[in-house]
């Protein structure tokens, strides 16, 4: 009898230093409670709690890693989208996030959710495409601010996917190849201009200098010579063709 009761109190005081005496480490905080009503923040290091009269939460002050699952999001140009985010965050403030909300971890993935297709919903499938960090700095500022009561900080959001349907893609594709083609006439078009106004310039050039408009015609005649060809070309001075043209001018000029 006497080593039963060795025994059995031997296991009575074990259970209750394993109730009285706890470790946190330095990444833990504890919020304690005494008979019910908050008391303090302890640790990291050795706590000792009154067992029967103290109870103590541990809460991770890591950053936490949250999926935010695929969320159907109609944007506001009536695209039917679905989007998937991950949300990282962590605890700033162990006593509000134990006491003002049951499940702190949980609380903040529904509001991301929600978040997510409230923000999302308010831009154009464009914005989702071509502006991604900003929409990412707007989810954040707000889940941020919401939670802030929780004693939660939202340190950064990132969405991942922005997945379309199969028809939604094939137009997105016709319009950007309709996107091209304006932008390669636009360029060829610009090109001819171009072309033309320095065609136009040189034309005034030549005309305003007999000496340059007859280096021109020689060569000419020096690049036709050169290719390899049958034809013959017999040169006509232009100081031949001078008279030629005054007559047609003053031709011209009488009619």
């Amino acid at each position: 009898m006497p080593l039963i009761s060795y025994a059995v109190l031997g296991v009575v005081l074990v259970l209750f230093l394993s109730q009285m005496i706890k470790i946190l480490q330095e990444y833990e905080r504890g919020v304690v409670f005494f008979l019910g009503r908050f008391q303090r923040v302890k640790g990291p290091g050795l706590i000792i709690l009154i067992p029967g009269l103290q109870k103590m939460t541990r809460v991770d002050l890591r950053v936490m890693v949250l999926d935010v699952p695929t969320q159907d999001v109609i944007s506001r140009d009536n695209v039917s989208v679905k989007v998937n985010a991950v949300i990282y965050f962590r605890v700033v403030d162990p006593e509000k996030a134990i006491i003002r909300v049951a499940n702190f971890f949980e609380a903040t993935s529904q509001l991301s959710q929600t978040t997510l297709r409230s923000v999302l919903g308010q831009h154009e499938l464009d914005d989702m495409l071509a502006e991604r960090d900003k929409l990412n700095e707007d989810i954040q500022v707000l889940l941020d601010q919401r939670t802030d009561n929780w004693g939660i900080k939202v340190a950064n959001v990132e969405i991942k996917h922005v997945d379309l349907d199969e028809s939604m893609i094939r137009a997105i594709a016709q319009q950007a190849e309709a996107e091209r083609a304006r932008r390669a006439k636009i360029i060829n078009a610009e090109g001819e201009k171009q072309a033309a106004e320095t065609l136009a310039e040189a034309a005034h050039m030549l005309a305003q200098e007999s000496l340059a408009l007859q280096l021109r015609y020689l060569q000419t005649l020096k690049e036709i010579s050169s290719e390899k060809t049958n034809t013959i070309v017999f040169p006509l001075p232009l100081d031949l063709m001078e008279p030629l043209l005054k007559i047609a001018r003053t031709a011209s000029s009488r009619d």
